[in-house]
This record gives structure tokens, C-alpha cells and sequence, in this order.
């Protein structure tokens, strides 16, 4: 009989802690271990009375690429910037006489001396496109506006093949076509000098990079682009299919002479070169040194850090410097190295002491819906388990969410299940930060809407940290981001006027940290686009100071007690 009633009653508390909170909560399935969910009622009861709060913060960090102007930055202190990215917009919305022909830009000599280097290489002629169509377009309306081109990818594939190109062993970073539109740092201040060294760089440069299997090879950069195919672009002609390659690397030319011309016309080489250089130090090259910084001196104290789109160097330069003195840092089994782009946690030392217990990540993966396909990459979840030094057991995501955010409800839906489906992890407390990809007004069916994020994970038992402000528990117009495309890239379609950031750009509630509505209250929360803990709302960023395109967001969360 006392079996029977002492397992009578165990039964008993575990349903009753389920109930109370915990990650068993969320979907039904195992019931907490008993002895797990009574330590760790102990834990919250001693987190409790010392008074005790959990500060999470999530982050994003990715911001600029490749092209330094590709999005307008607030850069108050550089007057100079704004007057040249408004000559550039002027330039290409009302050129006037400055559209002139394609020939008086990229010259007939240029592509003589382009036409020998494809021969020699063994690709076909494409003569009679130069001299019946390209040389006759005028630079702005026929050639960069021209829709057909975008349709067919004659230049933005070139670009994308061969604007950065990582290098095996080289300590002075990728290499960089010579082109305004990324980092390359040489002399573009006339048109022969910058065909002089382009003309080198496609054809001479030797480039030790790897192959999609990671083994290292030897490649010149005309090697490395990619024929066009019409099944995948059908505006592309039969013809035009067969000569693809030469085809592409003569727009790629013009395309790279007339930025060049254009920049040298609105501006002067003195003035804009070194706006350029400005930026690349600050948000490239400088990016991974002036992230740390901010999150050493103002989020240095959370607790738990989740990052988002963290490159490898980052991590190695964290886990040497001041944040891996009072951080454990913890990145997925499964790193993508080749996108370079991997979400990490970062546990506090003095709240958990023995840093992570284990990695769940794979667990989750296992359990998206199937036959359904759930846009996430290596590196895009990190799931983790870690036991504070009241004995408090968590479940710790960090989340980078696909541009549409249609993996964000997936993704939360099998994080869930995983908490759930061992009696060990039902009786965790689960804190998840994530870049949703939310949007204010989605588009329907192509986008995942914030309002209905927010009444999912709501219908989940959870909470945000936006606490429960609307019906949904999401504020849609607490923006995260706030960027805008400039007129300086190749998709000139998603161009914003200088007038019309606001309106045309990502200005959207992307961020969150969600935790179980049982588990904790919302103390605070607050978000920053300065790296001073502070927000400006209405400002585009990144900033020459703050170098990502999302807001930190972070959030101080009281631990709940049931008073019975």
C-alpha cells in the first residue's frame, strides 16, 4: 500500500508541475522527470529569494557583405556621404546628358583587348552583340535600367561569382574584383587604370580557393563563373545560352566601367574614395572588433547572450578576449564554414558555472514536419541545455531565421517537441532568441507575419519579451530594423530614394526572446541601434559606429513562483 501511494503521489506532482511550468507544458508528451522538476522548483525557489533575474540577449550581427554602399547608412559626422549617394540617385533617376553611350564609357579598344583575352581562353566571339547592341546603349536608361538584363542575369551572375572571392591562406583577407561595389581598395580613379587592373584580375590571377567538397585548388577567376541556362532564366535566347560566358564577362565589364564613370562624374576620386575606405574599415574590417566591443561593455553582464550570423573569426576572437574570460561560448556541432554564418550562445560563467550540458540541435532538425521542406542551413539553430547555480535547468536557443521567416514557426514547433519529448528536458525552463524574419505587413502566403507569430507562440504557452502588450503579445510596430537599399547595386528595382527610406525600406519587428509564460514575467526590455544601450527610432542603420542591420535586443526576465 505505501508503494502504491508514494507512487500514487508522484504521479500526482509531476501532472501538478507540468501544469505549473517548464518546458512539458508547451506540447503535452513525456511528463517531468519527478526528481529533476522538484530541483529545479528548488532552484526557482532560491532564484526567488535572493531576488534574483535572468537578462537575455539576442543579436544578429550580419550586416554589410560585400558592397559597402549597398544600403544607406546614418553617418552624421559625414556630410559628404549623404551629398555623394544622393548625386549617384540624381544621376541615375534624371541623367540627362549624362546618358551617354555605352561606347564613349567602355571603349572599342577595351573590348578589342576583352575580345583577345576570350579567344585565348577558347570561348566564342561576341562581336556582333558589342557592335549591333551593347556599344549603342546608353549607359543609364538601356543598360543599368534595362529589365532584360536583370531577367537573363548577364550581370548580377558574373557579380556574384566573382565580386569576393575567399582565398586559402591569405592573411590580407578575399580578393576583390576591381569594382566600386565591394572592398577592393586600388586606384579606381579613371577608367585606364581601372580597366588595366580588371582586365588582370579575370585573366592572370592565380587563386587558391576550395571546392564545394572543401579540397583546395588552383583557379584563375574566368574559371570560376557559371554558364547561364535557360531552363532557369527562359528570356535568356538560345544563342545568347550558348555564348554565356563571354556574353556575361562583356556586361560584367561594362557594368563595373560605367560605376566607375559614374562615380568619377558625381564626385571626385579625392572625395569618394576615401568615403569608400571609411566604410570598409568600419563596418568590414573593423565589424568583428567593434561587435565584441559592445557586447563586452554594455551586454557584458546578461546572462545569456544569443547570437545570430556569427562568423568563425568572431568566435575565436571572443573566446580570446575579455567576453571568453567571463563567457562560455557555444557554437553548433554542425558549423557551416563555407557560408560562414553560424548562430551562438554565450552563458554567463558566474550564473552558469558549468557552462552547457549538451546540444539538442540535432534533435530539433529531427523532428520539422515531414515531407515538409524547412528553409534552414547548418549553423541557422543552436540548441543547448545549461543548469544555473540555483539548479534551474534550461533549454537555450539562439535562431537565425530564413529573409521570409517562413522557418520560424517550423523551427519553434520542433524546438517545443524536443523539449517535450524526454521526461529530463520537460521539466526545463526554455529561453529562445531569435532573428523571426517577422514582418508588420507580410505579404500573405510569401512572408510570416508578426500578428500571427505572435498568436502562435502565444497558443504554445509562451511569452514574449515584448510582454503582453496587444492580443497577440507583439508590438508591430516595435521595429528591429531599419535599412534601406541604396541606388549603388545591381537590383536598382529595390532602390529607395533618400526621400523614401522609411517607406520603401526593411522597416520591421524581426527580433524576439520568448520563454514560457509560466516560467517568467517580463522585468524589462529594451533595444538598441546605437551600441550605447540606447534606440533612435527613425534612423536607418548600420552606422559607421553600430554595424549591423538589427537591433540588439534585450530583456530582464523575473522568475515566477506559484504561490501555492
Amino acid at each position: 500500500n505505501r508503494i502504491l501511494a508514494f507512487l500514487a503521489a508522484t504521479f500526482l506532482y509531476a501532472i501538478f508541475l507540468n501544469r505549473e511550468g517548464g518546458a512539458g507544458a508547451f506540447l503535452g508528451g513525456s511528463r517531468p522527470d519527478p526528481l529533476l522538476s522538484r530541483a529545479a522548483r528548488r532552484g526557482v525557489e532560491a532564484m526567488v529569494a535572493s531576488g534574483r533575474t535572468l537578462t537575455a540577449t539576442t543579436w544578429n550581427v550580419a550586416a554589410i557583405n560585400n558592397n559597402p554602399f549597398e544600403y544607406w547608412l546614418t553617418a552624421d559626422d559625414k556630410p559628404e556621404y549623404e551629398k555623394l549617394m544622393v548625386g549617384v540617385e540624381n544621376f541615375l533617376e534624371d541623367p540627362g546628358d549624362g546618358d551617354v553611350s555605352v561606347g564613349e564609357v567602355f571603349t572599342d579598344i577595351m573590348y578589342s583587348e576583352l575580345e583577345r583575352r576570350m579567344t585565348q581562353v577558347g570561348w566564342p566571339s561576341v562581336k556582333k552583340y558589342w557592335e549591333s547592341d551593347f556599344r549603342r546603349r546608353k549607359i543609364v536608361s538601356g543598360f543599368l535600367k534595362d529589365p532584360g538584363l536583370g531577367s537573363k542575369r548577364l550581370a548580377s551572375m558574373p557579380d556574384r561569382v566573382s565580386n569576393t572571392i575567399h582565398v586559402v591562406g591569405s592573411d590580407k583577407g578575399p580578393e576583390c574584383r576591381p569594382t566600386v561595389i565591394n572592398m577592393f581598395d586600388g586606384d579606381l580613379s579613371s577608367l585606364q587604370q581601372w580597366w588595366k587592373e580588371w582586365e588582370k584580375f579575370l585573366f592572370d590571377k592565380d587563386l587558391r580557393i576550395r571546392d564545394r567538397d572543401g579540397n583546395e585548388q588552383s583557379t584563375k577567376v574566368y574559371q570560376m563563373l557559371l554558364p547561364i541556362k535557360r531552363a532557369k532564366y527562359p528570356d535568356l535566347t538560345e544563342e545568347e545560352e550558348k555564348v554565356s560566358l563571354p556574353l556575361q564577362t562583356l556586361c560584367a565589364a561594362i557594368f563595373d566601367a560605367i560605376l566607375v564613370h559614374m562615380m568619377n562624374t558625381v564626385s571626385n576620386p579625392d572625395v569618394w574614395q576615401p568615403i569608400k575606405r571609411a566604410i570598409v574599415d568600419g563596418l568590414v574590417k573593423e565589424k568583428v572588433p567593434r561587435t565584441l566591443r559592445i557586447l563586452d561593455k554594455e551586454y557584458g553582464r546578461s546572462d545569456v547572450i544569443m547570437l545570430q550570423e556569427v562568423s568563425l573569426e568572431l568566435v575565436d576572437r571572443a573566446r580570446h578576449g575579455p567576453l571568453g574570460r567571463t563567457h562560455h561560448i557555444v557554437t553548433p556541432a554542425n558549423l557551416d564554414t563555407g557560408r560562414d554564418q553560424n548562430s551562438a550562445i554565450l552563458l554567463k560563467k558566474e550564473t552558469f558555472p558549468s557552462g552547457h550540458s549538451g546540444e539538442l540541435t540535432s534533435t530539433v532538425t529531427s523532428l520539422f514536419p515531414e515531407g515538409k521542406d524547412v528553409p534552414v542551413a547548418d549553423g541557422d539553430i543552436l540548441a543547448i541545455t545549461a543548469t544555473d547555480r540555483d539548479g534551474v535547468p534550461y533549454v537555450l536557443v539562439s535562431f537565425h531565421g530564413d529573409t521570409n521567416g517562413l522557418a520560424t514557426k517550423p523551427v519553434l514547433d520542433a524546438v517545443l517537441r524536443a523539449c517535450s519529448s524526454k521526461s529530463h528536458l520537460a521539466a526545463h525552463s526554455l529561453v529562445f532568441g531569435m532573428d523571426a524574419n517577422t514582418y508588420e505587413r507580410a505579404k500573405p502566403g510569401k512572408q510570416q507575419g508578426v500578428r500571427d507569430f505572435g498568436a502562435h507562440f502565444r497558443s504554445q504557452g509562451l511569452s514574449s519579451c515584448w510582454g503582453q502588450d496587444g492580443a497577440d503579445g507583439v508590438q508591430p510596430s516595435n521595429y528591429t530594423t531599419f535599412n534601406a537599399r541604396t541606388y549603388l547595386q545591381p537590383q536598382l528595382n529595390k532602390a529607395c530614394r533618400s526621400s523614401d527610406k522609411r517607406k520603401g525600406g526593411d522597416v520591421n519587428p524581426k527580433d524576439f526572446v520568448l520563454f514560457g509564460g509560466k516560467d517568467f514575467s517580463v522585468h524589462r526590455t529594451w533595444k538598441d541601434n546605437t551600441g550605447e544601450g540606447r534606440y533612435v527610432e527613425g534612423m536607418a542603420f548600420p552606422t559607421l559606429s553600430f554595424p549591423s542591420d538589427h537591433g540588439i535586443l534585450s530583456t530582464e526576465l523575473r522568475p515566477k513562483m506559484d504561490k501555492k
